[in-house]
C-alpha cells in the first residue's frame, strides 16, 4: 500500500506551510500530493507551484470541480501539468455538489452521471490527440453551423495515458467511476464499511470487463498521532460536522446519506439539525466517537499501524493522509509517522 498527502484548500493561511509539507512528503518517498477546490484557491494553480517545488512525488487534483471547466480546457491542463512536471500529474475529477455548481458556477446541477460519463469520454478523446469530435446530451464539438472545425491538442504530455480518478459517494456514482476510470477518491471511508464502496466499484469494473486488479482505491483519511485519543478525535468533529451537518442542503448531502448507509441514521439527522441551526459545536458534539475512529487514523504509531493493516485488507491500494495538526511541526510528525506506521505494519 502506497501513502499520499492531501493538501487540502489553499489559501488558510498555511501556504508556506504547505509547500514545506509536500517536500517532506517527497524526501519520504509519498506516492502524490493532492490539492483541493472549491470556491477559493483553484487547484491546477497550485499544483503547478507545489510540481515545481518537488522532484519525484506525483502531483494530483482532488479534484478539478466538472462544472468549473469545459473537458477540453480540462484535457488541456492535464496535458500542461503533466508536461510541467515531467509526467507526475493525476487528474481527478467531481461533480461537486448543488450549491457550488449552481450557485457559484451557474451550471444546473441535473444528470450529473451522465455528464460525468460525457466529460470523461471528451477528455480521453482530447488526450489521445485524434481531432476532437463529439456529439452528446451536453457538448457538441465542433459545434453544428459555424466556423468551429475538428482540432487537436497540440501538446504532447509526457506520457500516454494520464491516470483518471473520479470523487465518488453515492451508489450510482461509485459504479460509474468503476466502469470509465483508472482510481476512485474516497472520503469517510471505513474498513468495516468497505462493502458501501467496494461491491459498486466491482459492478462498474465487471461492466467494463475488469477487476479491480490496477484500479487505484485512493481514500483520504484523517491523521492524528498522539497517546490521547478522545482529544485526537475530539479535535476531528467540527471537520466531520461540517461535511455530514453543512455541505449541501438538507436534501441533497452526500456525507450525509453516506453516513447514514455506515448505520449511523440518527446522528446524522442530528448533525444536520444543528448545524443548519447554526449550533456547530452542538453538531460537532453530535459525531459518534466510533464514527471519526472508524474513518480515520488516531494514537500512537502502533495504532496507526493496526488500522493500515485493516485499511489494506480492505483493499486500500494508495491511502492518503490529511494531517489534523495546524502547525508545520504537527504535520510533518504526522507524515513521519505514517512512514513508520506503514513500515511497522510491513506494507511498505
Amino acid at each position: 500500500m502506497r501513502l499520499g498527502i492531501n493538501l487540502g484548500y489553499w489559501g488558510l493561511g498555511m501556504d508556506a506551510d504547505n509547500i514545506a509539507v509536500a517536500q517532506e512528503a517527497d524526501r519520504l518517498g509519498y506516492s502524490v500530493c493532492w490539492a483541493a477546490e472549491a470556491y477559493g484557491s483553484d487547484a491546477a494553480t497550485v499544483l503547478s507551484f507545489v510540481a515545481a517545488k518537488t522532484e519525484r512525488i506525483d502531483v494530483g487534483s482532488a479534484i478539478f470541480q466538472i462544472p468549473a471547466r469545459t473537458p477540453a480546457m480540462t484535457a488541456m491542463t492535464a496535458a500542461t501539468l503533466d508536461t510541467l512536471s515531467g509526467g507526475r500529474f493525476r487528474l481527478g475529477l467531481g461533480v461537486s455538489g448543488p450549491q457550488v455548481s449552481e450557485g457559484w458556477y451557474g451550471v444546473r446541477f441535473d444528470k450529473p452521471l451522465a455528464r460525468t460519463r460525457e466529460y470523461v469520454e471528451i477528455i480521453r478523446k482530447a488526450m489521445s490527440r485524434e481531432r476532437l469530435v463529439h456529439e452528446g446530451a451536453n457538448w457538441t464539438l465542433p459545434l453544428p453551423g459555424g466556423p468551429g472545425k475538428p482540432i487537436k491538442l497540440t501538446v504532447h504530455p509526457v506520457r500516454e495515458h494520464i491516470p483518471l480518478y473520479i470523487a465518488a459517494i453515492g451508489p450510482k456514482n461509485l459504479e460509474l467511476t468503476g466502469e470509465i476510470a483508472d482510481g476512485w477518491l474516497g472520503i469517510f471511508f471505513s474498513p468495516e464499511h468497505a462493502s458501501l464502496s467496494l461491491d459498486a466499484l466491482t459492478a462498474g469494473r465487471a461492466k467494463a470487463g475488469r477487476t479491480l486488479d490496477g484500479f487505484d482505491l485512493c481514500p483520504t483519511v484523517n491523521i492524528a498521532v498522539g497517546e490521547d485519543v478522545e482529544a485526537a478525535v475530539d479535535g476531528l468533529r467540527s471537520y466531520a460536522a461540517l461535511y455530514i451537518g453543512g455541505m449541501g442542503s438538507k436534501e441533497k448531502n452526500f456525507y450525509n446519506q453516506l453516513t447514514r448507509r455506515m448505520g449511523y441514521e440518527r446522528a446524522a439527522d442530528e448533525i444536520q439539525e444543528k448545524y443548519l441551526a447554526k449550533d456547530y459545536a452542538g453538531a460537532a458534539a453530535a459525531v459518534p466517537h466510533d464514527l471519526i475512529d472508524a474513518t480515520s487514523l488516531i494514537g500512537d504509531t502502533a495504532r496507526i499501524a493496526d488500522r493500515m493493516q485493516a485499511y489494506a485488507d480492505a483493499g486500500v491500494t494508495t491511502l492518503t493522509l490529511a494531517p489534523s495538526g495546524f502547525t508545520l511541526e504537527e504535520r510533518v510528525q504526522a507524515l513521519r509517522t505514517g512512514v513508520e506506521a506503514l513500515e511497522r505494519a510491513g506494507l511498505a
